[in-house]
């Protein structure tokens, strides 16, 4: 049984360690393909349909106008330890009925929680660059009001339902300046490489741990097994 055990243990703490390994390397292709994105030239947004898989952590640029009464307030976001919000907005793309989701950036919360901050909508056609991005998953604790102008968390279908509008299946952070007094600081994503390294570590001391016992153990139960052997017999020569 100690035997079966300490197999048992080396296979599944292994495998483990292999498997965060493999988690590793797929961040690392993920952080290359966003590096390459962000380098590579912009995608121009139309009113063609976009795959969010083809276009995420990419350059997109857009042209049109932005759809102010349709903005949605991102709750509970903090920068620099004052609390805000960040500004999701449509932009409808010249000359056509669809549009994309553009997170124009950060504006302090005011006094009273009850009196939104007013924001700043430059009137007529803009060009907006910036990376697309996907929302991601979320836990939520209570229902979002889908009908009001503040929510905990953004998905694209909770979007368009809510607004009645078609927009394209991702969100663009905005990195290019206009004049309306928002903050754009968008840290660069932190893919978590190191954290699957650590953790493999972890499992692969732990392999190694259970092969030093089992050994350790093993040596000295064989040693004290051959001793009494070793002994000669009361009175013998």
């Amino acid at each position: 049984m100690p035997t079966v055990a300490a197999l048992l243990g080396v296979v599944l703490t292994a495998s483990a360690g292999a498997w965060q390994l493999d988690r590793a390397r797929q961040k690392e292709a993920l952080q290359a393909a966003y590096d390459a994105g962000t380098a590579g030239a912009a995608i121009a947004i139309s009113a063609t349909p976009l795959q969010a898989q083809a276009v995420r952590l990419r350059r997109v640029e857009a042209e049109g106008e932005f759809v102010a009464d349709k903005a949605v307030l991102l709750d509970n976001k903090v920068h620099q330890g004052v609390a805000g919000y960040e500004v999701v907005m449509p932009l409808r793309l010249a000359g056509t009925q669809m549009h994309v989701l553009v997170n124009r950036g950060w504006i302090a919360a005011g006094a009273h929680r009850s009196v939104l901050p007013q924001v700043r909508t430059p009137a007529g056609r803009v060009r907006v660059d910036g990376v697309a991005v996907v929302p991601g998953r979320f836990l939520e604790l209570g229902k979002t009001d889908e009908s009001g102008d503040v929510w905990q968390n953004l998905t694209i279908e909770r979007y368009q339902v809510s607004r009645k509008l078609a927009v394209q299946p991702f969100v663009v952070e905005q990195h290019g300046g206009l004049d309306d007094g928002l903050v754009r600081s968008w840290k660069r994503p932190d893919f978590g490489i190191s954290k699957h390294y650590g953790y493999a570590v972890q499992w692969f001391l732990f392999c190694g741990l259970i092969v030093f016992l089992y050994g350790f153990f093993h040596a000295r139960n064989t040693r004290s097994q051959k001793d009494p052997a070793d002994t000669p017999a009361a009175g013998g020569h």
